[in-house]
């Protein structure tokens, strides 16, 4: 029997339900509205038209095969009715109807449906701040907002660009302006890092020192109050301490679902916005369906409502609606977040909890943090990988795994294969025997996830006991008034430097020398180990634990942290 469904919403979950949808009943009819002109485009490829990585905007509304994914094609190519500038205002459920608007002339009508999807996605945070409205303030959210930013760079009008937010959006359009316009950038965030929540204050300050370097400048911990301008145009960016020079500036302060239309409906929504859906993605109503940015799924870590807009969840949801609408029932069991950022020439990913966040959903928890080559040590290209993994003390169960590297695939896919176990709450030991494919050009012989697990159960079994580079800067400040004793353990050639510039505290016994100059090391004093990576320095600690030593503390990460993170030593 024919259906006939209707789709509020035609950007990314709405067109991938109703495309399932007609593939597996093409005798059924699917109406999608959408209250814009443009539908059914990638809006996290904006920051990267606006960078130039993506020279035409249209390349962001196209197939792969270069059609334009606009009403005509979904009408010919999808069999689908697409009826754009049209809102949505009401849904009555009783009757099964959607009322909708014109957004041109106003006019008013009446869907009737068997079955009904809300795709309203979600809009950005506004601030309701003094002066927002002014020209050259911006938010991300369609490919008009990136056709006008790029618009104002490419005339030559925008030499200090202020971004508000140090999220993912503030972080890629940060890259966008001081790469490839080499526009003076500024990010302005609220918290004391970059990315909060979502990566520790380790990595947070080895992602922002590279930022840094590329030319764009920080301010942490302060509040925006309001934009001035001249002539209806930003001028200026007030925050409570300070008034920077803006010629552009964008709001990247986070998302709002719009659910407003599914809570007048009296269906089950967050307190803060967001649809409630089970795991078939259906909502309280059993004939409406929700999913994409204005849905609230489950976090399969904590079993907490989540909420997680990103364009491939949605597209998955999508599937999956399309599957159910046709009698499938199809689940979506809920999300662990994963996500990757492009920071220059590096990147930032992670899925699951960071160490904060797991200690804010209730866990007892600890993190380690390891430094490695991506690939075997003696091939020709290499670069190291910095990974931070989370882990439950009493269940030795995985939360998550962070990382920062290099801009290519190597980092990714360590993340996505820890993302593809975390539902299944494995143990440090289902990653300390991982299968991972090896070859040189590709991997060590032992990956740097299995090293990582080996690193994390060293920790939990107290024999492996230390701090990250963030715990070793507070040892290295108070090396004045401290008693610490800081031991480099690798050979004199790579201590040398360091010791002479800091001859009265940094000290130098090769870990294969360790034995036969324990003369040379205090026993009532605080010993830190310091080696490249924090390998060598965690031999040292086993050999002068053996030796009776008490207070021996390891730098995870070694030297290539330290560098990483900005300590000078």
């Amino acid at each position: 029997m024919s259906q006939h469904i209707v789709v509020i919403g035609g950007v990314a979950l709405g067109p991938k339900a109703a495309c399932r949808f007609k593939r597996l009943e093409p005798g059924s009819t699917v109406t999608m509205i959408d209250q814009s002109s443009l539908i059914s485009y990638g809006g996290c490829g904006i920051p990267y038209y606006v960078s130039g990585d993506v020279s035409d905007a249209k390349e962001l509304c196209t197939t792969s095969f270069h059609m334009v994914r606009d009403p005509k094609f979904f009408k010919e190519v999808k069999g689908i009715d697409v009826q754009i500038l049209t809102k949505a205002t009401k849904i009555d459920r009783e009757n099964k109807q959607v009322e909708v608007e014109n957004a041109t002339t106003g006019e008013k009508a009446s869907l009737s449906y068997d079955k009904l999807v809300i795709a309203t996605g979600a809009s950005p945070r506004k601030l309701g701040l003094p002066g927002e409205d002014l020209k050259g303030i911006s938010y991300v959210a369609n490919p008009d907002d990136a056709l006008r930013i790029r618009e104002g760079i490419s005339k030559g009008e925008v030499g200090n660009a202020v971004i508000v937010g140090a999220g993912f959006i503030g972080l890629e359009m940060a890259e966008a302006f001081a790469d490839m316009w080499g526009v003076e950038t500024t990010v302005v965030e609220i918290t004391d890092q970059i990315m909060p929540r979502l990566v520790s204050p380790a990595l947070a300050t080895m992602g922002q020192k590279h930022m840094e370097e590329n030319g764009v400048t920080f301010h942490f911990g302060e509040v925006v109050e309001g934009f001035e301008g001249e002539d209806g145009k930003v001028t200026k960016v007030i925050t409570n301490k300070r008034t920077l020079d803006a010629d552009a500036v964008i709001i990247a302060a986070g998302v709002v679902p719009n659910s407003k239309i599914a809570e007048e409906a009296g269906l089950n929504c967050h307190q803060l916005g967001g649809v409630f859906v089970d795991e078939f993605m259906r909502t309280n109503d059993p004939d409406i369906y929700c999913g994409g940015d204005c849905a609230i799924v489950k976090n399969l870590i904590t079993d907490q409502p989540a909420f997680l807009p990103l364009g491939s969840m949605a597209n998955r949801q999508g599937r999956v609606i399309g599957n159910n609408l046709a009698g499938g029932e199809t689940r979506f069991d809920g999300v662990v977040g994963s996500f990757v950022v492009k920071l220059f020439e590096t990147s930032m990913a992670g899925t699951g909890l960071s160490l904060d966040s797991a200690k804010h959903a209730g866990f007892d928890a600890i993190s380690v943090l390891l430094i490695q080559l991506d690939r075997a040590h003696f091939y020709p290209t290499k670069e190291l990988m910095t990974l931070e993994m989370t882990v439950d003390k009493k269940t030795r169960r995985v939360l998550g795994v962070q990382g920062f590297g290099s801009s290519g695939d190597a980092m990714v896919g360590r993340i996505n294969a820890v993302a593809a176990l975390l539902k299944s709450e494995p143990t440090i030991d289902d990653f300390s025997n991982m299968e991972l494919a090896y070859s040189p050009p590709f991997a060590a012989a032992m990956d740097i996830l299995n090293t990582l697990a080996n690193l994390a159960d060293n920790a939990l079994r107290g024999i492996n006991r230390g701090v990250g580079p963030d715990g070793f800067q507070e040892l290295w400040d108070k090396r004045e008034t401290s008693e610490c004793f800081f031991l480099d353990c690798r050979e004199h050639s790579d201590a040398e430097k360091p010791m002479e510039r800091n001859p009265e505290h940094w000290h130098n016994v090769p870990q294969g020398e360790i034995y036969n100059r324990l003369n040379e090391i205090p026993t009532d004093k605080p010993v830190v180990l310091v080696c490249n990576t924090g390998a060598r320095s965690y031999e040292a600690q086993i050999m002068l634990d053996e030796k009776g030593y008490e207070n021996v503390i390891n730098v995870h990460g070694g030297m290539a942290a330290i560098k990483k993170y900005g300590v000078n030593v």
